[in-house]
């Protein structure tokens, strides 16, 4: 059986504050994401899902809690690996830019787009950048653990809206959260998901 394992964290706890604190990252990961790698792992002890990589699990299985669980430990694998210290002007260059202008018009057109998606996700989930099979970049809103996997687009960069991500940070001010990230992409991270 093909254990699935918890993600490294590419960067010291404290390193993307104040944009997100030690102690949310410690909560979030730490105890979140643990979690789900825990559970999604005992979920698929002796099932056909046991030996199956993490993203054949969320495209394949079907919607309950093992792709619950599936879908929140890539989606957080995803989220955590796709950040850097904050930086002020922190724009991306080469081919994500240039796919981002091509698909959106300019990247402040397409921070606008992205971040209305996130705030405007009803509940918990995440707004996801993804490159669709025939290249071109899409926004989409993605309830709960849903990832554009299921969709057959290739998740680029993802922004978690659940409360978790932000509350010890931001309380309710899911939008105050959302402007800050934007200091702290790491977009070669983001550009190396690029098909």
């Amino acid at each position: 059986m093909m254990t699935i394992q918890m993600p490294s964290l590419p960067y010291a706890p404290a390193a993307l504050e104040p944009v997100i604190s030690e102690q949310t990252i410690n909560f979030h990961y730490g105890k979140h994401l643990q979690n789900y790698v825990n559970t999604l792992n005992t979920l698929i002890k002796d099932t056909e899902f046991a030996d199956k990589s993490i993203e054949d699990i969320v495209k394949k299985a079907p919607e309950g809690p093992i792709f619950n669980n599936a879908g929140q430990t890539l989606n957080h694998a995803l989220y955590f690996s796709q950040f850097k210290s904050p930086a002020e002007g922190n724009v991306p260059t080469g081919r994500i830019a240039e796919a981002i202008n091509a698909a959106f018009g300019s990247f402040d057109a397409f921070k606008e787009q992205f971040s209305q998606a996130a705030a405007s996700l009803f509940g918990s989930g995440w707004a996801w950048l993804s490159q669709d099979k025939d290249g071109k970049l899409v926004i989409t809103k993605e309830p709960n653990a849903g990832n554009p996997l299921r969709h057959g687009n290739e998740p680029l960069f993802g922004l978690d809206v659940w409360e978790h991500a932000y509350y010890l940070d931001y309380q309710n001010r899911r939008v105050d959260h959302i402007a800050a990230v934007w200091q702290i992409v790491d977009w070669s991270i983001v550009e190396s998901r690029l098909k």
